[in-house]
């Protein structure tokens, strides 16, 4: 092949998935692409599996999308549980990080205030439609890599229950998940709907005709064709068992596209030569095992010596941590393969037995120094639980210096390990990243992103105690995005928690004038409406939101005793108490029922609780109020 750049940009997209843009170059999966969109159409779940690498992302987002009927389905966005970009975590309140992300990637144009509190289910309602018979038409949503919502962490079964609840409650909903091979994976997928039946879809590679496809169709799009019997010496170069990895062959074409002369209009026979196709491979997996390194501080020669003992059959990784197993095989170099026992992996295709048998142990490719792919791995580690991993490629990602500063990027990396910092509890250190980031942004002009840094700076400041100071973050905050329902909100709370209960109320007022339906405007609303006595009012907002939190069940009770609805409140209260054990305001709105209730000893008792708990504290006048009360006794 000559070493000279191709006749145009590559139609072929290598190892990254195709897009919803590039469907007219994506080929060889027609079949495929009708049974998932039939499935997708006729059934409540579908489940669409097979291996790392077979292409389930490209068939979803090129091939099945335009095989939909529009005039009949509400087609929402293909759906992702990973962190997206940068949005400090601190400038949010609770949320699960999984629905967060899902309702993200759904809508990723809306502001995130008026997602963070929605429930599937009630974001799913927003997007009914009627029909040109004015009947609801029924919604596809997809949720593509979806193994991490099957873990065992908390937010992941909270994420399954509220998706199970969206699919019970609006039986017009089709779901289909898109998961790599895994017994455990497909058995937790397929009981969410219970007993109704679940249709499977497996992709495996591709047969000789689909890839020969595969391989013609994206240059005839750019004027290119293949001479007789170039196209096949590709595709039978890379067989195995009758049929091709479709990641492989991206990479195969993508480097033979580079290859071609300037000018080229054809791709002759005599230039498809076995050894440049190993040469390609050898080269992917040498990008692909500098990338892991980087990522996981293994040594080039130790994952070289990895992939090698799996030439003779599965290896199970000894000395190497799950999460670099896990990275290769995302990566396409390594595959699981079910069974009892340690999970066990093969080389992702046995036409790579060759070029990893090329690799020099000795020899790395150029070490990977890609800070936006750095901070990428980070937002995936973070979703999966992987503080270390995630900070350290973080830490990378702000600290590559050498190449031409990016300010954007910097700045993305300081608020992702603000993030960090403030899960973790380290409000100190999150504040400095932080306001670092704010910095940074500021130099770009992007007012927005410096005023969500303002809010997250100012929420923290709330956690800590500090109200003066995180009204003066949020005033300014406020100052910069004056209809920003997040900002308003945040700027609400903060004045309710520094004791000026009517300026949050007019704050609040306006966020609900410019949004009526923004829940946690009117959670907040409600609970300060409770606490002042106005039970009507308090209802009315309580009554429209849906995600109820622990505080806002007791805000409910509060209101409901208020009105001596005294056997209501007692069943909103239930487990309320033992859900926020060391909640001050639960804990204040529990003691006032109970003194509603005519039980003073019980009123005494969680009232001294509220005073003395941290998570959260009591609000000044929320504090008077446990003191009256306590001193009334």
């Amino acid at each position: 092949m000559c070493s000279s750049a191709g006749p145009h940009p590559s139609p072929y997209p290598g190892p990254r998935p195709f897009s919803a843009a590039e469907s007219g170059r994506f080929a060889g999966r027609a079949a495929e692409s009708a049974a998932v969109a039939e499935s997708w159409q006729r059934n409540r779940l579908t489940l669409l599996r097979g291996a790392a690498g077979v292409g389930k992302t490209s068939l979803l987002r090129a091939g099945v999308a335009a095989r939909i009927e529009p005039e009949r389905f509400t087609v929402l966005e293909i759906g992702g549980v990973s962190r997206g970009p940068a949005f400090p975590a601190a400038a949010l309140p609770e949320h699960n990080p999984f629905s967060f992300a899902l309702l993200t990637s759904w809508d990723p144009l809306e502001a995130p205030a008026r997602l963070v509190g929605l429930t599937i289910g009630d974001f799913l309602r927003r997007r009914e439609r009627p029909d040109r018979h004015g009947r609801t038409r029924p919604i596809l949503i997809a949720i593509d890599q979806a193994e991490g919502v099957f873990g065992r962490s908390r937010p992941a079964g909270e994420f399954r229950q509220e998706l199970a609840a969206a699919l019970h409650d609006r039986p017009g909903v089709h779901l289909l998940l898109s998961l790599r091979d895994s017994g455990d994976d497909l058995r937790a997928a397929g009981g969410l709907l219970g007993d109704m039946p679940v249709q499977e879809v497996r992709l495996g590679p591709l047969g000789r005709d689909a890839a020969l496809d595969a391989v013609r169709t994206p240059a005839l799009g750019w004027g290119v064709s293949f001479e007789p019997g170039a196209a096949e010496r590709l595709v039978d170069d890379l067989r195995t068992g009758g049929s091709v990895e479709p990641v492989l062959l991206q990479v195969a074409c993508g480097a033979l596209w580079a290859a071609l002369p300037d000018g080229a209009r054809s791709v002759p026979a005599e230039q498809v030569q076995p050894y440049d196709t190993d040469r390609a491979l050898t080269a992917f997996c040498a990008e692909m095992l500098a990338i892991t390194a980087a990522e996981h501080d293994r040594s080039h020669g130790q994952l070289v010596t990895l992939l090698r003992s799996a030439l003779g059959g599965a290896v199970t990784g000894a000395g190497v941590p799950e999460s670099v197993l896990r990275a290769l095989e995302e990566r396409h170099l390594l595959r699981s393969r079910s069974g009892a026992g340690a999970p066990a992996y093969q080389l992702q295709s046995p036409r790579l037995a060759e070029p990893v048998a090329q690799l020099d142990p000795r020899n790395p490719a150029e070490s990977w120094e890609d800070p936006a792919e750095r901070l990428r791995a980070a937002r995936e580690a973070l979703a999966e639980g992987d503080w270390d991993f995630a900070q350290r490629n973080a830490e990378a990602a702000l600290n590559q210096r050498h190449r031409r500063p990016d300010a954007r990027l910097q700045a993305e990396a300081d608020s992702f390990l603000g993030d960090i910092a403030y899960e973790r509890g380290r409000f100190k250190e999150a504040a400095g990243h932080y306001r670092s980031a704010a910095d940074l942004f500021e130099t770009l002009q992007d007012t927005q992103a410096v005023g969500h840094l303002l809010v997250a700076l100012g929420r923290m400041l709330l956690a800590q105690g500090e109200l003066s100071k995180a009204v003066k973050e949020l005033r300014a905050a406020a100052a910069r995005m004056p209809s920003d329902v997040t900002v308003q909100t945040e700027l609400g709370q903060a004045l309710w928690q520094a004791g000026q209960p009517q300026a949050a109320l007019a704050v609040l007022g306006g966020v609900l004038n410019i949004s009526g339906n923004a829940p946690e405007a009117l959670r907040t609303r409600g609970e300060i409406l409770a606490d002042l006595g106005d039970a009507e009012s308090a209802l009315r907002d309580l009554d429209r939101v849906h995600q109820i939190r622990p505080a806002t069940r007791a805000a409910r009770a509060l209101a409901l005793a208020t009105l001596s609805r005294i056997d209501a409140a007692g069943r909103e209260l239930d487990d309320v108490v033992a859900d926020a054990a060391d909640s001050g305001p639960v804990l204040l709105r529990a003691a006032r029922v109970h003194e509603l209730s005519g039980d003073p000893d019980a009123a005494t008792r969680l009232a001294s609780r509220a005073v003395e708990a941290t998570h959260p504290r009591l609000s000044p006048d929320q504090h008077d109020q446990a003191l009256r009360l306590l001193s009334e006794r």
